[in-house]
């Protein structure tokens, strides 16, 4: 009688329960969805970021490329 107890009592100690498995898979399911929305948002606001920075480095190089222009020419200074 003991013998048919213990086969049932073993195997319901190692088996995991349908619920906690989806209880798991969920949580982990949502962390994993939080990093990827951290994740998504991070590369738009750094792809805006290098846009904005590409913008501004673009400008400047404008106006190093400009020709140096001499604002002295129409200027009368005083020789001593």
């Amino acid at each position: 009688m003991l013998y048919n107890l213990l086969p049932t009592t073993i195997h319901s100690f190692f088996l995991i329960e349908q619920i906690n498995l989806v209880v798991m898979l969920s949580i982990t399911i949502f962390i994993f969805l939080v990093l990827l929305l951290l994740g998504v948002r991070r590369f738009f606001t750094l792809k805006a970021e290098n846009k904005r920075l590409s913008n501004i480095s673009n400008l400047q190089s404008e106006e190093d490329n400009k020709v140096y222009k001499d604002f002295t020419e129409g200027h009368l200074y005083d020789h001593y």
